[in-house]
């Protein structure tokens, strides 16, 4: 008898865990998340976004609840999602999704590798497990192309700065050897000049910069500040480090778009974007 009872409750325990109904009311506060959803063919699980969320456009058209430090719970919770996508340093959001009994995914921003395993991680939660697969195997085609196309060339050492004063050279910020920017650079057929410093972001000084001496220099723009780049004054800049061999050689380059700071689909097209910066005689497509 008691062995029946036990195969009884595993039963039950099955048909409860195959019953458990896929997320279809899902919020998403990642940008890439959201990419991620509508490039795998399910946008229209999405119920609402991130005030941070602007490709597709489809998503500008979803309702908006908040970023990273100022979600609107309150406004969350009343949409009564299946599911929402959080970073994983929203530990308040988290507290209030748990006390209401809602689900999440928690999110974590890291290397190249990750995007594609988050791709397909969300894809299996959503239903969309097979869609997902096929988009992460698409992309890892085609970074496997862009790698190819400037294999055994020339790799310069470069800076990639994604922040700094406009009219200045202060508060440079850069990518350091770890983390998908460091990823797409190495891809493109750069060598990063912050490469042994394991960290996303470095504040690098002139100090720093001309020590290292690139021989390229990269920035990119996105959001607010590509519509208000004027690449031809403010690359002046860097002027006031006339030695170092990018500066000397007028290796300075602006690229403009988000796609080299969401860390999702797109970032097929920002590797290419910085191959042809890097390697123009390549041919990546």
């Amino acid at each position: 008898m008691k062995r029946l009872l036990l195969i009884l409750a595993a039963a039950c325990i099955a048909l409860g865990a195959a019953a458990d109904p896929v997320p279809r009311r899902v919020v998403s506060l990642i940008p890439a998340a959201t990419e991620m959803i509508f490039a795998m063919g399910a946008g229209s699980r999405l119920i609402a976004v991130s005030s941070y969320d602007k490709f597709p456009p489809e998503a500008t058209k979803l309702p908006k609840v908040g970023a990273l430090l100022d979600p609107d719970t309150e406004r969350i919770l009343s949409m009564r999602p299946d599911l929402v996508i959080v970073y994983g340093t929203q530990t308040e959001l988290r507290r209030g999704l748990d006390r209401a009994g809602i689900a999440y995914y928690t999110y974590e921003h890291r290397a190249m590798p990750d995007i594609m395993a988050t791709i397909r991680s969300i894809g299996a939660r959503i239903g969309y497990a097979a869609q997902a697969n096929a988009l992460a195997a698409s992309m890892e085609q085609a970074l496997a192309g862009v790698r190819t196309a400037v294999a055994g060339k020339r790799r310069p050492r470069t800076l990639l700065v994604f922040e700094r004063d406009r009219s200045s050279l202060q508060n440079i910020y850069a990518s350091g050897g770890y983390g998908f920017l460091a990823d797409l650079l190495d891809a493109a057929g750069g060598d990063n000049v912050f490469s042994d410093l394991k960290q996303q972001s470095v504040q690098a000084s002139t100090e720093m910069i001309l020590a290292r001496r690139p021989d390229v220099i990269i920035e990119l723009r996105y959001g607010q500040s590509a519509n208000d780049s004027n690449p031809s004054r403010d690359l002046r800049a860097w002027d006031a480090i006339g030695s170092v061999p990018a500066v000397k050689a007028r290796q300075i380059h602006v690229l403009v778009g988000d796609e080299f700071v969401v860390p999702g689909p797109r970032i097929v097209d920002a590797a290419r974007r910085l191959s042809q910066v890097l390697h123009p005689e390549a041919q990546t497509r």
